[in-house]
């Protein structure tokens, strides 16, 4: 059983604060579901219990009360693997520190890729929420220490040579 999840900081940006609709349009472009559960009820496949988003083979699962990083971080673990390990995840997605460094930096990518949302405020999310990174911040990460997951995302082809995110079409 994985430790309980952080105590949520009031000031994360969360899914029922924003339109769900692009949300899940973004997901559905890498063959994902958004499946928003009623507020109160148990949140499916989450790892660290509610609110955090939950995963269970190519849906993710949120309620209006799910840190939005915490969606976008879900989702990047369901993108980042091949079709057929995607469909046998429940709950737990992450194969290696490699993958979840590469995580870390996708759930920045795509919640710049939201109207309204942007990267600058999934990082502060990111640190409001408790996340650690060596040089202190996830913006230093990114940004001075996460050469080896952009590489990695990269020879994935979920970024191209500019650290653009490359979305499906």
């Amino acid at each position: 059983m994985p430790a309980p999840a952080p105590e949520p900081a009031a000031s994360v940006l969360r899914l029922g604060a924003v339109d769900a609709a692009p949300v899940a349009a973004l997901l559905a472009r890498y063959g994902l579901a958004l499946a928003v559960v009623a507020d109160g009820a148990p949140i499916p496949g989450s790892y660290w219990g509610e609110p955090e988003a939950g995963i269970i083979g190519g849906t993710v699962y949120a309620r209006a009360d799910t840190p939005l990083h915490s969606l976008l971080h879900e989702a990047a673990h369901l993108i980042v693997l091949p079709p057929p390990r995607r469909a046998a995840v429940h709950t737990d997605a992450t194969d290696s520190v490699a993958e979840e460094d590469a995580v870390c930096v996708l759930q920045v990518l795509l919640g710049d890729a939201l109207p309204g949302v942007g990267a600058a405020r999934i990082l502060a999310d990111m640190d409001a929420w408790g996340y650690t990174f060596r040089l202190g911040s996830a913006r230093a990460y990114l940004e001075h220490d996460a050469e080896a997951a952009w590489a990695w995302l990269q020879q994935q082809g979920l970024v191209d040579a500019a650290r653009r995110l490359c979305l499906p079409v």
